[in-house]
């Protein structure tokens, strides 16, 4: 059984890839199947409900809640400004008038002849969702979102915080092992991206969300600076709601770990482009990963975008001896290496379960594991153009 692993990671050069971007709520699609867009085209629109709130006409006014509507100066439907008076009596031979105010800016929607009072919906809030990446819309999903399929590089990390975010891809750290420092981040990294090598540390993480940076992608972090910086721990759900200002993504996990060579030499060939980049994970089911994406915009066409010019190789997810690897389990977390061998007997292993597993060799140091297929993901790598 070949397939008996972890679907993997995708360091590649040139890929399709393709996004749906949809709307939390039913709104409108506002641009055209076929339509070339920007990362920042607004793709939809909805409108999130207002607050509504309760104005208590009947005791302000001092009369029966049935006798409300024959003193209000609004009806339903109408618009109102905060403070202005909705209702008015006359008071006695005219002495002591009473008046209802508006406690919110709204439209008049309920008037209750049992309660006394009159319901002010505040203005909507507009929710609008952009393209995030350059590319065509491939599909409209009615009232929902589209979806946008592009060509560029596209490299998945395996743990990331922060939302989306683009900006300008700078190469900070000299090697994929330099560990990104304090001193390595400076003024001029503000409003981009920038990419470390082995680790970053927590002193270095908040210099840089102190001067603006925008993301970072580094191969590892120790988990307790990460949490320092967070102010809580990380939990199991998804990632990248975040209230920080910046988006963090890890391409090789939790320590001090070297990015991958590959992954390293591909986003130094990058350097200068702008990137897309979510630091968004979930590790249960439905995987998402914390990603990056770079795109030239002025190469996009439909014909760019299409199957039949994939140059995606159709094994990309296929087992077998040479393929590079990412060990996901204790005692080899993290570790990158390559299948040398795909035994067929089944091994007891410490849980007592018989399980396939598979030998590899480690890049760090040359020397063979045994590891159950289960426990390792495929770093996907497609070939370029």
């Amino acid at each position: 059984m070949g397939t008996a692993y972890t679907p993997g990671l995708t360091v590649s050069a040139n890929t399709i890839v393709t996004k749906t971007r949809r709307l939390p709520l039913k709104g409108k699609v506002l641009v055209e199947l076929g339509a070339s867009v920007t990362p920042e085209t607004v793709v939809a629109r909805a409108e999130l409900p207002g607050i509504m709130q309760t104005v208590k006409t009947a005791a302000a006014l001092g009369v029966d809640p049935a006798e409300v509507p024959g003193y209000l100066t609004v009806a339903v439907g109408d618009t109102v400004e905060k403070g202005q008076i909705i209702g008015r009596t006359n008071g006695f031979w005219g002495f002591f008038p009473a008046e209802a105010k508006a406690i919110t800016s709204g439209t008049i929607e309920i008037v209750s002849p049992v309660t006394g009072n009159v319901g002010i919906r505040e203005a909507p809030t507009p929710i609008e969702i952009n393209a995030y990446i350059p590319g065509i819309v491939t599909e409209i999903l009615p009232g929902e979102g589209v979806t946008i399929t592009t060509r560029g590089a596209f490299i998945q990390g395996i743990f990331g915080v922060g939302s989306e975010r683009r900006a300008p891809l700078v190469v900070v750290s000299s090697s994929p092992d330099s560990p990104l420092t304090e001193q390595n981040i400076t003024e001029e990294h503000a409003g981009k991206v920038i990419v470390g090598g082995s680790n970053i540390s927590g002193a270095a993480l908040r210099k840089a969300s102190d001067l603006g940076v925008v993301g970072i992608v580094v191969g590892g972090i120790v988990d307790t600076d990460l949490v320092d910086y967070l102010g809580y721990d990380i939990g199991v759900a998804i990632t990248g709601h975040e209230n920080i200002p910046l988006t963090l993504v890890l391409t090789e996990g939790f320590g001090t770990i070297a990015m991958a060579e590959r992954t390293y030499s591909l986003l130094k060939s990058l350097a200068g482009q702008s990137a897309s980049l979510s630091g968004a994970t979930q590790i249960r089911a439905g995987v998402i990963r914390p990603e990056v994406i770079i795109v030239e915009e002025q190469a996009i066409s439909s014909n760019a975008v299409s199957p039949t010019n994939d140059t995606d190789s159709d094994n990309s997810h296929a087992l077998g001896i040479g393929t590079p690897i990412r060990i996901i389990r204790e005692p080899y977390f993290g570790q990158l290496a390559t299948v040398t061998a795909l035994p067929a007997q089944l091994v007891r292993v410490n849980s007592g379960a018989e399980v396939r597993v598979l030998e590899a060799k480690l890049n760090h140091n040359d020397s063979t594991v045994v590891v159950p297929r289960a426990n390792v993901e495929i770093i996907a790598t497609q070939s370029e153009r």
